[in-house]
Parts: structure tokens; sequence; C-alpha cells
């Protein structure tokens, strides 16, 4: 028989159980990475993400987890239902608390149910029992945001609407150098970015890379403050705090690509990436004064030239932004499973998710031409 057990804690399940299930070395779905989140309180009932991480118990052996949040706000999930929150509201009617499994403020695909078996009986099982477990938790919907093709395909509906998004990523095939990767450009896209290339050697900035432990506790220190700036300009704190980034560098060194800007030998912009054995993921960034296309160039083309350099397939480099399609970032469709327990609203939501999808398969098919590659239909 198999039994559910909730955890308000990754530790009460540990570092060895936890990774021990992980079917990829994906970072963000490590132990390491969200115990990180919970300890330095970045993710806790505080901040409206308390850990509820449920075990899949064969016989007393845990044998599946899935990272699972009870939350009271819908802020850094990048799949937006603020919509929905406000039409529950207009009705009189309470949207949260919500069960979301996610990872938090980190818009990245992987796999969400952890398991060294097959996921898909699981899932199959987990689908069923969500109207229960949202009524044990007292939760009013529950959401899977950004699963892998094979999770989507067994969350399908009617028991779970499936959202479809689009976020840009850059794909290397076998390119030998940055140069290479250019070739592959029409002329005019090609001359494009090597002007804003050009422009950050005009402007005498330089780049370093730091990998692993190359990365000191004062260079971590002052990619916060940049990481930080990013937040304080719009007028709110970070995220995520200065022990969390810490407490990653400690614990998963050999996950961390640290990139600085450096004008007079001094640091003026940062962006740290996570990485594993085929993809860099490109995640926080910062500056204090706003340089000509330097925000191009540290977060996405010195991530091109490390990718390249390691032979590295893929860069994810986050949600949004269109303007990535230019400088050779592909749009793909991304995914969430949602389900919600007010049977009202089932119709309304499934209508907009129906007409969001047509949007999106429109989106990729018109932002595909603006791609910058050679033979571009």
């Amino acid at each position: 028989m198999l039994e559910l057990k909730f955890s308000h804690k990754i530790s009460e399940i540990g570092k060895t159980m936890w990774n021990s299930l992980c079917p990829t070395d994906n970072p963000f779905i490590r132990y390491e990475f969200l115990h990180a989140l919970e300890a330095s309180g970045s993710v806790c009932a505080k901040t409206g993400w308390q850990p509820l991480h449920l075990q899949i118990k064969d016989n007393g052996i845990t044998i599946a987890i899935l990272p699972l949040y009870l939350k009271q706000h819908s802020y850094g999930e990048y799949v937006f239902d603020w919509a929905w929150a406000d039409a529950y509201q207009r009705h009189g009617l309470e949207y949260y608390p919500k069960l979301v499994s996610a990872i938090p403020y980190s818009p990245v695909m992987g796999s969400r149910l952890l398991t060294q078996q097959d996921p898909a009986p699981l899932l199959a099982i987990l689908k069923q029992q969500i109207p229960n477990l949202c009524q044990k938790l007292s939760a009013n919907s529950f959401h899977l945001l950004f699963p892998t093709d094979t999770e989507i395909n067994a969350l399908s509906p009617p028991e779970l609407m499936v959202r479809k998004g689009c976020q840009y990523q850059w794909f290397n095939r076998d390119y030998s150098s940055f140069s290479d990767f250019l070739d592959s450009f029409t002329s005019r896209k090609r001359k494009n970015v090597k002007k804003e290339r050009q422009k950050i050697v005009d402007q005498q900035i330089t780049h370093i890379q730091l990998k692993g432990d190359e990365i000191s506790h004062e260079r971590m220190d002052q990619f916060y403050e940049f990481y930080r700036m990013t937040y304080l300009k719009r007028g709110r704190e970070a995220y995520l705090n200065k022990s969390f980034f810490f407490q990653l560098q400690e614990t998963m060194p050999e996950n961390l690509l640290l990139i600085f800007a450096m004008k007079d030998q001094t640091p003026v912009a940062a962006a740290l990436s996570l990485k594993d054995s085929d993809t860099l993921y490109g995640r926080y960034w910062g500056c204090f004064d706003e340089y000509d296309s330097l925000h191009f160039e540290t977060c996405y083309y010195q991530g091109i030239d490390y990718c390249i350099e390691h032979q590295l397939k893929r860069f994810d480099s986050g949600a949004q932004g269109e303007h990535k399609i230019q400088r050779g970032f592909e749009p793909v469709p991304t995914w969430s499973a949602h389900y919600v327990k007010e049977v009202g609203f089932n119709q309304a939501i499934c209508q907009f998710i129906d007409e969001e999808k047509m949007a999106i398969d429109q989106q990729l098919q018109d932002l595909a031409r603006y791609l910058p590659f050679k033979n571009q239909s």
C-alpha cells in the first residue's frame, strides 16, 4: 500500500534520501539548493512559502518525493495566476492558500516528482489524490510548475488543466567558438551582435569567470550587492538573502559560475549562474550603473562563451525577454498543471487556458521567424 507523508522541513527528509531519488543532476531539484532556501529563511511560512514536501512511501520505504509548498500569494512563481485570484475575490471567494510544486523563485524546467522509478504510474496516483490533498490541507487549488514533458503528459486533463507557456533557450550545435556560432547568423544579425560586443571593449570593460572554489567569500559578497540593487531600483527588497548565496557557495560550489564585469579593475556588474553536466542556467544579475550593452554581454554572451568552451548543450536564460530572440535564444514551450477546488471556476479557467494556448502557439510560430539564423523561414 502506498502512503503519503508530508514534511514541513526538507531537513526532516535529509540529504541522502532526497538526492538518492533525484533522476537528474539538475541543481535546482537537489537537496543543497532547496535546503539553502529554507535554512536562509528565504522560503518559509513568513515569506509565504510554507514547505510541505510530499513523500510517497511503499511499505514504509520512500520511493518518490514531490517538492511542495503551501502558499499565501503568487509571487516568485513565473506562471501568472493573478487574474484567477482577482476573479475569486470579486466573487467573495478565497483563492489562497494554494498548493504549489515548484522551485521557489526559479522558472526552471525539470523533474518535479523525484523518483528512480517510472514516474507515470506514481503521477497517475498523485493526480487522483490531489482533491483529497487540497481538502486535507485546506488548500483551494494545486499547481505544478515547469515539469518535464513526460510529467505533463501523465498529468493530462480532465483531472488537471494543462497550461502552456514560453521561454527562450540557447542550444549548442557543436560550435567550436563564438565566431563559429555567429557564422550561423544572417549578415545583418551577425553585425548587430558584433557591435554590441565591441561596445563593451570600447568602454574598456572586461569580464572574469569564476568557478567553484575560485569564488571567494568577498566575491560572493560583491555579487550580492549587485543582485540586491536590481530589486532596490524597483523599490523592493530581493527575494533571496545573502545567507542563501553563501550557503550555495559552501554546499554546491561545483554548480556555480560567477561572472564579473570589470572596469579599471573594479567590478561594475555581476551575474551568477548554476550549471549541471549539460546545461547552464542563467539566473541572478545586478549592476549599480548602466553601461551600453553590458547586460547582454554579462548575462548572455559570456554564458554562450562558457557553454561552447565547456561543451554544454543548452543555456537556459530564464523567463521572459523577447529581445533574446535576435541573439540566438530560441522560443521553447513550457508547461504547468492546475487543479482548482471551486467547480464553478473550472469552465472559465479552462476557456482561459485554451485561448491562451492558441495565443502561445501563434507566438511561438511568430517568434521563430525572428531568429537570426540563416535559412530561417
